[in-house]
């Protein structure tokens, strides 16, 4: 994620077992050869879709991961948009041998309840000592309802890291009497950030023949905006009392929250525009060097803030030119209660075998691997010897290897295969305390060190409450979709409400239309899947 990159993701295929030519493979053992086979290395092909790459599998950690198990990947191009072509290999019958798809989505659901995928449990416990190991409770967590597991997970396990906070740029902090405060991990007050606002109004109307803006908000990812604000009054996901999930917006702390908001707006501290503004737009004004601060995830400054110090008249101010992260507080919420970091220890994607995989004990071999920390390292630091060396019990990259992927990251992962494939990747360092994400984590910068500081101890575990709403397709899924659609068109209602009174009103005239909509009965749902599911996780420890 972010001033690093983002999300990633991965891939793999069996050309030998449907005759499709190309791989050079043999076919895969099946009847009595499955037990030897899976003990041996003998050169296969498995096909894999993955939803998020379709790059073929022939670069240098390919190349490595061959040579390790002997299995050759073919990777189906996931041309158009994965989740209609993994709809149509689902309505066809024609699979590959692996997929790679969205974790908590419908379409997983469908390929588990389809019997598109087979449960792994038997797999894991003959051929899987590496899986066990790395993921411990998760396989607990990710199993379905009927107590198996159905795919491996990646990017999981609970990192500490800071996801949103209000942001904003050190020099003129600096300039507005704050100084002190730039860089000792100090949390301020919902006043003091108000207070720091307008006085970058006052004291710069204009910057460079541009009106000034206090704040401006990025209104293409209202996700961003509320996941901050709501962290600032220490929401959670949902809203529990009396043992029962509520939808956040019961939460007393909601109205509260955009009340804030609206009167940052009222006062003339928030961008008149923000709420229409696309991405693009919102990075070129943060670029443009006459906003003082905004609210977002941390990797979503990245461009604006590479524009910022380039143009730096000052090469050695040219840091502090940047956004930064900051916690705030809201009134009657201590540091400590604030949820700015919703982050799931159980990852983003899944990795599935279907049943047209004739040798799932060999892919699970491979699997096995991919997960063991020489997996690990291979797939995201590259070749020993030639991307990174051991030195003294740690792993060390070489120089090039960062400096191209600072030059273009692109290019750097498709010519080396570093990273290029994120399946069964696990968040967190391996046994030598290197982490396993040399690119995202490795090698840090000011921006990312000082929000590490001021906001990763506010990282909260979402997995309890991810997935809880009704099954796709049913009329309850279509409630809740129209319940969720009532709530966002009203934040904004409410956001840009001309007095307080009407903010207030908004809220109400929402609340009945959600009530109307059937929330009720989905509160009812989430909390009997929220208790299914924990009850689930006791009984698999």
């Amino acid at each position: 994620m972010k001033t690093i990159k983002g999300i990633l993701a991965a891939a793999l295929v069996m050309t030998a077992l449907t005759g499709c030519g190309g791989g050079g493979g043999e076919k895969a053992a099946s009847g009595d050869d499955k037990g030897a086979a899976a003990d041996s290395n003998a050169p296969i092909t498995l096909t894999w879709f993955d939803k998020n790459t379709g790059d073929a599998f022939n670069n240098p950690v390919a190349k490595a991961i061959t040579e390790k198990t002997g299995v050759t990947v073919e990777i189906q191009q996931p041309t158009g948009n994965p989740v209609e072509k993994l709809n149509l290999m689902l309505a066809s019958g024609d699979l590959p041998d692996v997929v790679m798809l969205d974790r908590g989505s419908d379409i997983m659901n469908k390929y588990i309840s389809s019997g598109a995928i087979i449960p792994l449990n038997d797999l894991i416990d003959k051929y899987g000592p590496h899986i066990k190991e790395m993921y411990g409770d998760t396989l607990a967590k990710t199993k379905n309802d009927d107590g198996k597991n159905y795919y491996f997970a990646n990017w999981y396990g609970l990192e500490k890291y800071p996801v949103f906070g209000f942001m904003m740029r050190m020099d003129i902090m600096k300039e507005l009497g704050v100084g002190d405060k730039v860089n000792n991990g100090e949390p301020f007050t919902a006043e003091e950030f108000e207070n720091l606002l307008v006085k970058f109004k006052e004291k710069y109307p204009t910057i460079d023949g541009k009106e000034s803006i206090p704040m401006t908000l990025n209104g293409e990812n209202i996700g961003s905006v509320s996941g901050t604000f709501k962290g600032m009054f220490g929401m959670m996901p949902y809203y529990e009392t009396n043992g029962e999930l509520k939808k956040d917006i019961r939460d007393p702390r909601y109205l509260e929250m955009v009340k804030f908001l609206n009167s940052l707006y009222r006062k003339g501290l928030l961008d008149k525009e923000w709420a229409t503004m696309k991405t693009k737009q919102f990075e070129q004004k943060l670029a443009g060097g006459n906003v003082f601060a905004t609210a977002e995830a941390l990797w979503n400054v990245g461009n604006p803030n590479s524009l910022l110090k380039s143009e730096a008249s000052d090469p050695a101010k040219a840091d502090e030119r940047q956004f930064y992260q900051y916690k705030v507080l809201a009134p009657g919420v201590s540091a400590d209660q604030t949820t700015y970091g919703p982050k799931s220890s159980l990852g983003w994607d899944g990795v599935a075998i279907t049943r047209s995989n004739k040798d799932p004990e060999r892919t699970m071999k491979l699997l096995d691997f991919l997960a063991s920390e020489e997996g690990q390292y291979l797939l995201m630091w590259g070749v020993e010897g030639k991307d990174w060396d051991m030195k003294d019990g740690k792993h060390v990259p070489r120089p090039e290897v960062l400096d191209a992927f600072k030059k273009n990251w692109d290019e750097a992962s498709r010519t080396t295969g570093i990273r290029k494939w994120t399946w069964m990747i696990k968040n967190g360092p391996g046994s030598d305390g290197t982490p396993y994400d040399l690119i995202g984590r490795f090698q840090s910068d000011p921006v990312t060190d000082l929000a590490i500081k001021n906001l990763a101890d506010t990282s909260f575990d979402t997995a309890p409450y991810d997935n809880l709403g009704p099954a796709g397709g049913t009329p309850e899924a279509i409630m809740d979709t129209k319940v969720n659609d009532t709530i966002n068109k009203y934040f904004l209602k409410m956001a840009l409400a001309p007095t307080e009174e009407q903010v207030t009103e908004q809220y109400n005239q929402m609340m009945k239309e959600v009530e109307a909509a059937g929330l009720s009965k989905l509160e009812k749902i989430y909390t009997e899947n929220y208790k299914k599911r924990q009850q689930l996780w006791t009984e698999s420890k």
